[in-house]
């Protein structure tokens, strides 16, 4: 029997070539890092690198009057010895606002934390080796992280957000209603395997039909890291699944994608951004006020979770989150629920009788 090409190990494939066109416009000497990389990292992970790095020596081509003239091709390892904590500090200010091929491009604290992750990093591998003298990436502060609000689903909004795909055809005629009745079953089933499960984007558009197992209700999901784990559902899911998997069967996949679980119109496997589309497209028409993506519905299933068991690190373990502390986040509404108590817990002057 001839072995599945797993849609991860396709997404690797592409990715790896991708990141060999992106190490063509880095100075030469940056090779080994990215080598190096190899065992600790994904693919997705060692391009978002290549591209912040890339960033960085642009930075110094552009911006630094000590390499006015190089070429990329030019820069060797020495330069990062001739770099001090103040030009770090430069690039960092850079980051806010930049210009690259004509395009204005801007990063927030996230994006600004990210990219001085990436240079720390990068420096760190040639400091540790001895091929270079100074690390004067770990002088400079990191950008401050404020925390947002967990933006979620209330219990009522997770009911209308599923009636409401269930339904939205009783008010389309002609293309759009024949478009909506081709996608029902398939759209009702993934939203509800997102907020029954909470599994990531990525995870979703990476299952194939064979990852489902309706004897124990659970399917095989491959994690963040690489690790596989059996994510289990309840009737709801199973049902939503069961109703999409009959409308699957009359579809027929172009070449190569005969095992995906979810389908585009197209007939081919549905990617992150399609998944996305979807969801914005259908929780615009429950709530105007919050933004729902399918990373909002997995913090909705996270919450929910947590009310229900109370227990945090069943909720980290089916989330998958290495770390406890990512968890907590997902119940901060009960947080506030109990914020909001406090506020007529405590008596600051007794009523008067009257």
């Amino acid at each position: 029997m001839e072995k599945r090409t797993t849609y991860r190990e396709q997404t690797d494939i592409k990715n790896t070539l991708r990141l060999r066109e992106i190490l063509k416009a880095l100075p030469p000497f940056c090779r080994d890092y990215f080598r190096a990389l190899e065992a600790t990292t994904t693919t997705r992970t060692r391009i978002s690198y290549a591209y912040d790095i890339r960033i960085f020596f642009q930075f110094l081509l552009e911006e630094n009057p000590a390499f006015r003239g190089y070429s990329m091709n030019r820069f060797t390892v020495d330069v990062l010895d001739q770099i001090h904590a103040v030009d770090i500090e430069e690039y960092q200010e850079y980051l806010k606002v930049y210009q690259n091929s004509q395009k204005t491009t801007t990063n927030g604290e996230r994006g600004l934390k990210r990219k001085m992750s990436s240079l720390r990093s990068f420096y760190s591998y040639y400091y540790k080796r001895e091929m270079i003298h100074t690390n004067p990436a770990v002088l400079v502060d990191m950008p401050k992280l404020h925390q947002k609000a967990i933006t979620r689903l209330d219990a009522d909004e997770v009911a209308m957000l599923l009636d409401y795909i269930e339904h939205a055809g009783d008010t389309l005629t002609g293309q759009k209603k024949a478009y909506y009745e081709k996608t029902k079953e398939r759209d009702l089933a993934l939203v509800t395997l997102l907020l029954g499960t909470g599994i990531r984007v990525s995870e979703c558009v990476g299952l194939d039909v064979e990852d489902i197992d309706f004897k124990n209700n659970g399917i095989k999901v491959t994690r963040k890291g690489g690790n596989e784990m059996i994510v289990y559902f309840g009737e709801e899911v199973a049902e939503a699944l069961h109703r999409y998997l009959e409308v699957r069967k009359g579809v027929t996949p172009v070449a190569g994608h005969e095992h995906a679980l979810f389908y585009s119109t197209q007939r081919k496997r549905m990617g992150v951004q399609a998944v996305e589309n979807l969801v914005k497209k259908y929780a615009s028409q429950i709530t105007t006020t919050k933004k729902i993506t399918p990373h909002k519905l997995r913090s909705t299933y996270g919450t929910a979770l947590y009310q229900e068991t109370g227990d945090i690190y069943l909720v980290a373990d089916v989330l998958g989150h290495s770390d406890v502390n990512t968890t907590k986040k997902h119940y901060a509404a009960m947080d506030d629920s109990r914020r909001r108590k406090a506020a007529s817990a405590v008596t600051l002057r007794e009523h008067m009788e009257k």
